[in-house]
């Protein structure tokens, strides 16, 4: 993948302290924040719903939004969402087998360490991800017997989080951060 455009030569600096922070944050050059430069209102914004969307929510492990994030990250074939979605401890606890169901070799409902909520949250991430949004009768039923209202609102909005990142990034060509 090529970068299409370079970053600008001057950044605000109010927007280079943003940079400065998510970089601070990731541990890597965030190169989609410098090209977000180019219309500061996307990057304010970007940054925005990265500070906002959740990471530690009350009902939700921190490793099943981490399975939310992978699973949208691999259904968009987003280098650098998967690069950046990871490297967190939470990702560094899946087995082999759970990477492979996220990455679709391996159906989900054949991996004993799923919990039947992760089987879930990963399925609906998927479907999220995909054109058309397609979400069976079935499905739905499920979640709402297993997640709250404001659950499956978390869930919906981490996946869409990833979608947007992945879009922004692969529209611009930015390559994964390493």
């Amino acid at each position: 993948m090529n970068v299409w455009i370079a970053p600008p030569k001057k950044i605000p600096l109010y927007l280079r302290l943003g940079i400065w922070f998510a970089e601070r944050t990731a541990g890597k050059e965030m190169l989609i924040g410098r090209l977000l430069a180019w219309y500061p209102r996307a990057a304010i914004s970007s940054g925005i719903l990265e500070a906002l969307i959740a990471h530690t929510e009350p009902g939700i492990s921190p490793r099943l939004l981490k399975l939310v994030r992978l699973q949208a990250s691999f259904a968009v074939a987003c280098p650098f969402c998967i690069d950046m979605n990871s490297h967190a401890p939470a990702a560094q606890d899946l087995t082999p087998d759970e990477v492979a169901a996220l990455r679709g070799q391996t159906p989900v409902e054949a991996v004993a360490t799923f919990s039947q909520r992760e089987r879930l949250a990963v399925e609906y991430a998927r479907r999220v991800s995909q054109t058309p949004l397609k979400f069976p009768a079935t499905l739905m039923d499920a979640l709402t017997e297993n997640f709250s209202e404001r659950e499956i609102v978390i869930l919906a909005t981490t996946a869409a989080q990833v979608n947007y990142w992945a879009r922004t990034i692969q529209a611009l060509g930015v390559p994964p951060a390493g």
